[in-house]
């Protein structure tokens, strides 16, 4: 038996009155050795029925003024207290959901710490923990097979403690269940401030950290300041539609062309160098010139190192009757002048040496000089991919490298972006994203005998509908991506855990594709309201929480519990936290203080 503290006095569906005790108000009590809290808000009670206890939870309290009692010789106001069932105790445990309702009359009892710890913990693994409960005060286990098994949300502003959340949630994995996921699963942090590059999460044996970086070049010799792609991945339609941003109807079928000419000639020695010549000819001995062809000439001639071509060229010019003239000497459509002036300097272009970027600026030009020339396309159309493709290599050619030797298979890998620029922010991720999801779904069995999980924190960067720093085309495009990701990936075993201050401008397909949440202190009402219409498995009560937890504090929800919680997660040690801490400007100043005393 435990503690009887008050009986059923009216039943409205599955609201119930209770009448409480007195001696009921006390916080905490003790009973034949066993710790129980007493009545309170979020509190649990046993109301008896029959040989079942139904279990609820108190959702609110207060005094009956037009009723008062006798008790200990002074008159008291009838304390009521207003309940909701959750679930119920019978021989196999506990049982959540309504099956049974009590009647009036039948009376109420306290919990012990272990019935509650056993309503909440009886699917986990009982030590997979990363805190206790709030007001219980109990430590209790989460179920780490149908977390990880799941795509996963951690939202909070900014000092609430999501970076500690997140990074406590997989280091007790790695730390706990290292033997049984090493060669079965893989993780992926795209960092965008730098936080994980540290000690954090994993040893540095099971650890890859890409530190890129767009405001310096990068060290040849350091395998990680760069991140690897394979060749046939990096001559891809999606990859470069990806990477310069191409529009559907006219830049992606250019880009096709451009790919479809390294497939059929990439491999060949020389072919590269002989399609520059072949192109330089054309574009000289036209029917009709076309005056763009010239300046993309000079562009591949620089390209390609060559001053001696691009001498000759800076000495071309376009009269009006349409034909090219070179130090004075007509370019005829038969050959004849082409052959004797202009062919001996072409034929010195070598395409050898060249990296597979400068290949790439290479080939769109050249594809451009050949449509050009056949009237497939209007320049005007393609001159914005052709300007986004030489600016861009500048900064991908920083932080990606195309080669065959495929990235080292860790644990972890931690893919930096804190020193990478905001267009680099915003494209990389994506492909990165793209990378593994491909080469994963082509090697997965069916059931998944492999998982792969991508976490991205600060995920607002690159998932957010309120970017105005880029065109709505292109922001579709990235969305889409991650929608279909995280929409399909379950299937093939690939999940995705975000984190984020601002939920609300994540995308609202994607985030109600996420299964399980853990919900630090939100204020803001767009974030709350994104909360309460997506979230079925929140509570009111848990809910109206979310704007005042305090720091590390967070409601945990979703598929995989039974119950929402609010539990308060455990600090970290210092040399496992994410690098995010606030500064702490006393011991700064104090610090400063001493130096400029000295």
């Amino acid at each position: 038996m435990s503690i009887r503290v008050g009986e059923v006095i009216a039943v409205h569906g599955t609201k119930l009155i209770l009448k409480i005790d007195e001696q009921s108000s006390k916080e905490t009590l003790f009973y034949e050795g066993e710790k129980y809290k007493g009545v309170s808000i979020r509190e649990f009670l046993s109301i008896q029925r029959g040989f079942r206890d139904i279990v609820c939870m108190v959702e609110g309290e207060f005094l009956d003024e037009s009723r008062t009692e006798m008790h200990e010789g002074r008159q008291s106001f009838v304390r009521k207290v207003e309940a909701r069932p959750i679930g119920y105790f019978d021989s196999a445990g506990f049982t959540q959901g309504i099956k049974y309702l009590p009647m009036i009359q039948d009376p109420a009892y306290l919990l012990p710490e272990e019935k509650i710890r056993s309503i909440f913990d009886r699917n986990a693994d009982s030590d997979f923990r990363i805190g206790s409960m709030l007001k219980e005060e109990i430590t209790v286990g989460l179920p780490w097979k149908r977390l990880f098994n799941s795509h996963i949300g951690v939202f909070g502003n900014t000092g609430s403690g999501k970076s500690n959340t997140l990074a406590k949630l997989y280091t007790v994995l790695f730390d706990q269940k290292l033997p049984l996921i090493t060669g079965k699963s893989r993780f992926i942090i795209l960092d965008f401030n730098g936080e994980y590059g540290g000690e954090q999460l994993v040893a540095a044996g099971h650890k890859t950290v890409y530190q890129l970086s767009t405001q310096a070049n990068p060290d040849l010799n350091d395998p990680t300041s760069r991140f690897p792609l394979a060749p046939e991945e990096f001559w891809q339609l999606e990859t470069m539609s990806l990477l310069f941003q191409a529009t559907t109807n006219t830049q992606r079928p250019f880009l096709n062309r451009v790919i479809a000419g390294w497939e059929r000639y990439g491999a060949i020695p020389g072919s590269l160098t002989n399609y520059a010549k072949s192109m330089f000819q054309r574009s000289f001995c036209a029917g009709e010139v076309k005056p763009a062809t010239l300046d993309l000439m000079r562009t591949v001639a620089r390209r390609m190192g060559n001053q001696q071509v691009v001498d000759l060229l800076a000495d071309v010019t376009l009269y009006r009757n349409g034909r090219f003239n070179c130090r004075g000497v007509w370019i005829d459509p038969d050959g004849n002048n082409y052959d004797m002036h202009i062919a001996p300097t072409i034929g010195t272009l070598d395409s050898q040496g060249l990296d597979e970027f400068d290949q790439l600026v290479l080939r769109v030009n050249l594809q451009l000089i050949s449509d050009l020339n056949a009237g497939y396309v209007q320049f005007e159309h393609i001159q914005p991919l052709l300007k986004r493709v030489e600016s861009s290599l500048a900064s991908l050619r920083k932080v990606l490298s195309v080669s065959n030797i495929p990235p080292g298979e860790r644990l972890l890998t931690v893919i930096s972006l804190r020193r990478c620029n905001n267009e680099v922010k915003k494209v990389l991720p994506l492909l990165f994203a793209k990378h593994y999801y491909n080469s994963h779904k082509e090697i997965v069995a069916n059931p998944p005998d492999r998982t792969i999980h991508i976490i991205v924190d600060e995920a607002h960067n690159i998932l957010s509908e309120q970017s105005a720093r880029e065109s709505e085309t292109w922001k579709d495009y990235r969305l889409e991506q991650f929608e279909e990701i995280i929409k399909e990936g379950r299937k093939f075993g690939m999940f995705i855990t975000i984190a984020s201050q601002r939920p609300a401008d994540i995308s609202p397909t994607i985030v109600s594709q996420l299964h399980n949440f853990f919900i630090h202190r939100l204020v803001n009402d767009r974030d709350l309201y994104l909360i309460d219409n997506t979230i079925s498995t929140l509570d009111a009560l848990s809910r109206n929480l979310i704007p005042g937890l305090s720091q590390g504090c967070c409601v945990v929800t979703g598929t995989a519990f039974e119950l929402p919680m609010v539990i308060q997660v455990d600090r970290l040690p210092s040399s496992k936290q994410p690098a995010s801490e606030d500064v702490d400007l006393e011991k700064l100043w104090r610090d400063d203080l001493a130096v400029g005393a000295e």
